[in-house]
């Protein structure tokens, strides 16, 4: 099964084991005409990278195999991908399905994905758009369901947006032939693999915000099950508004979905009480007709619910009565949605514009990456994040992992914005950025990453300042870099880095807060003032709490963004780093921590999830963001619930 290519290469149109088979994609490329470059998307399957497939970008999808229902898996769903060919579907390139390594290669879309535009660039989207994209969606639904496939996870983050803001459909390895699915009994069928939302039972898959009641009762997944998914994301498309956030319940407890329903409450109001997302309107930009459409696409009873042919037709008659606009609307910014003045402003852009002349990170370090190791380090990671009680999220963070393309390289960082988001957006993009870009040591480096993206905000905070003179936003800032078997920890402010070593916690950074006597004095002797208000000590007229920080230029330089740097040589009895801003440690002590991550299922993120949980339970209204960073390897037993 190979053919020669135009460059003389060998294209073989099969897999390894010879049970999936292309006439018009490669499905064992070589390995030596793919480069992975940086991480761009990571999953509980799946890594997904910025590749290159000679010479081409492409995005590289990596599974994590680990057993050979995996492998069986990752043939299934290549066995699909290859007899999809759908313009509104996402375009598999090739494969390397060939051990050691198995990939999937897809086309690169260069706008992301559909939830990260809503919800992190704020892309302002026109009706006219809006329904573009729905009917895509649709389309690629149509199609799907036409051939008898299910997806079984339809949601924002699975529909990737192309350059010019055309949407596919993408992340099919849920999918599943409805004939399948009928022939398997709802009380032993098993599900195809972890949901990339996070949500697994045994007899449901998928992603919880957007399951359909009947799959929430374990009955099994059809056709309807994707209108009711559809429904839920073409509503969030048209509100700007993440699925029951704005959803509220009569209990206290507060979980990690930024909302007041745990689990177990949302499944249940889900099902037994008709609960739903509040209705896309004409407010948001919504046809009427669109609105009515999605009230019965999320219909309780999956037999009222229309089908895609159906919606399709509905769905060309409501943008058909609607003007054309020019294309370029699509990078509009949304208006401000609070009283955070500049937010027109692309602070992650400004930032990389101070530091587009830096070099690569060559130099850095080389005399730590040649010597002689004893013990290395494996790192696996994962992030949760949640606005907790606050009406906005100000925290932002960076995962660099192969820092700058080093193998023996890692870079994380959390950000807790006050005063506003800027300082922590501008921050979250200038300090990997002045890190990249210097060939010190590492706590020098890290020191002037600090000090220089200070500075460089405080210069943009001047320029746009205008006529708001008590506009003065700032940050704390948490950054951990690994080189080799050591970690340099930086942090000014009040987030919190905590090892665990042999099962016990070992803080690697210090709270920087006017109640500590000794930053006290130094705010003081800096020319600073510190007073009594309240409850506790504060910074000058602001109030502040912290005592240093990026930003609070009307505070400088008594609040300075020079950091405190541990070093940390790493070791076999080392289990695992928490970074996580003061949202975590409010109601959260360093040693339940440890105890929380002990008890929860050995996946990075799903222990970043379980401390959020646990915080905003135990009343933590603040933004949270948890970054857990497990340093060696989970053996398969551990991994389980």
């Amino acid at each position: 099964m190979r053919e020669l290519q135009g460059d003389g290469a060998v294209a073989i149109r099969q897999c390894f084991r010879g049970c999936c088979y292309s006439e018009r994609i490669p499905l064992a490329v070589s390995r030596s005409c793919i480069r992975l470059n940086e991480e761009i998307a990571r999953g509980a399957e799946s890594v997904v990278y910025d590749a290159r497939l000679n010479g081409k970008i492409v995005a590289a999808k990596k599974p994590r195999l680990s057993t050979a229902d995996d492998l069986d898996r990752f043939h299934t769903e290549l066995q699909l991908l290859t007899k999809l060919n759908h313009p509104r579907i996402s375009t598999l390139l090739a494969a390397h399905a060939h051990p050691p390594d198995y990939l999937f290669l897809f086309k690169f879309y260069e706008h992301g994905n559909l939830f990260h535009a809503l919800h992190a660039r704020e892309v302002n989207f026109t009706t006219q758009q809006m329904l573009k994209i729905t009917i895509q969606l649709a389309s690629a639904l149509e199609y799907l369901h036409c051939h008898g496939i299910v997806h079984r996870d339809v949601k924002p983050a699975n529909i990737l947006l192309d350059n010019n803001w055309d949407a596919h459909l993408s992340d099919f390895g849920l999918a599943c032939y409805v004939d399948d699915l009928k022939r398997q009994d709802s009380t032993n069928w098993k599900s195809q693999g972890k949901p990339t939302g996070g949500f697994h039972k045994k007899n449901m898959v998928g992603t919880l915000l957007y399951m359909a009641p009947e799959v929430l009762n374990k009955e099994t997944q059809t056709t309807k099950s994707d209108v009711y998914a559809f429904a839920i994301t073409v509503n969030e498309l048209f509100t700007g508004v993440v699925p029951y956030t704005d959803r509220k319940t009569e209990a206290q407890a507060h979980t990690v979905l930024e909302m007041n329903y745990t689990e177990q409450q949302l499944s249940a109001a889900i099902t037994s009480e008709g609960l739903r997302p509040v209705l896309a309107s004409e407010a948001n930009g919504c046809p009427v007709a669109l609105s009515s459409l999605i009230e019965q696409s999320w219909h309780r009873d999956p037999s009222r619910r229309p089908s895609f042919e159906i919606i399709v037709g509905k769905l060309q008659q409501m943008l058909s009565s609607l003007e054309e606009v020019p294309s370029q609307e699509f990078t509009v910014k949304k208006p401000p949605k609070t009283s955070i003045p500049m937010e027109n402003i692309d602070w992650a852009a400004r930032a990389q514009d101070h530091c587009e002349n830096t070099s690569e990170v060559a130099q850095l370090c080389q005399e730590l990456r040649s010597r002689d190791l004893v013990y290395t380090p494996t790192l696996s990671w994962g992030i949760f994040r949640t606005r907790g009680g606050r009406e906005t999220m100000e925290d932002r963070h960076f995962l660099l992992p192969n820092f700058s393309g080093s193998k023996d390289i890692h870079a994380f960082g959390v950000f807790d914005g006050h005063r506003g988001y800027e300082a922590a957006e501008f921050a979250s993009r200038a300090v990997p950025s002045f890190l990249r870009g210097s060939s010190s040591k590492p706590e020098e480096a890290l020191s002037l990453a600090f000090t220089r993206t200070d500075s460089a905000f405080q210069f943009e905070v001047e320029s746009e300042r205008g006529s708001r003179e008590n506009w003065n936003p700032g940050c704390t800032a948490l950054t951990a870099l690994f080189i080799n078997d050591r970690v340099f920890v930086a942090n000014a402010g009040d987030c919190r880095a905590l090892l665990c070593r042999d099962g016990q916690s070992f803080p690697l950074s210090k709270d920087h807060l006017a109640s500590d006597p000794i930053e006290r004095t130094r705010v003081v002797n800096s020319g600073g003032s510190v007073q009594w208000q309240v409850d506790t000590w504060r910074v000058g007229s602001a109030g502040l709490q912290v005592t240093r920080s990026i930003g609070d230029s009307d505070l400088k330089p008594a609040v300075t963004a020079e950091p405190d740097i541990t070093v940390s040589s790493l070791s076999a009895d080392d289990e695992f780093l928490v970074m996580a801003t003061d949202g975590l440690w409010d109601t959260v002590s360093n040693e339940l921590a440890i105890s929380l991550i002990s008890d929860t299922v050995k996946d990075p993120a799903m222990c970043a999830k379980r401390l959020a949980t646990a915080a905003v339970e135990r009343g933590s209204r603040d933004n949270i963001t948890v970054i857990v960073i497990f340093l060696r390897p989970v053996s398969t037993i551990e991994r389980i619930y």
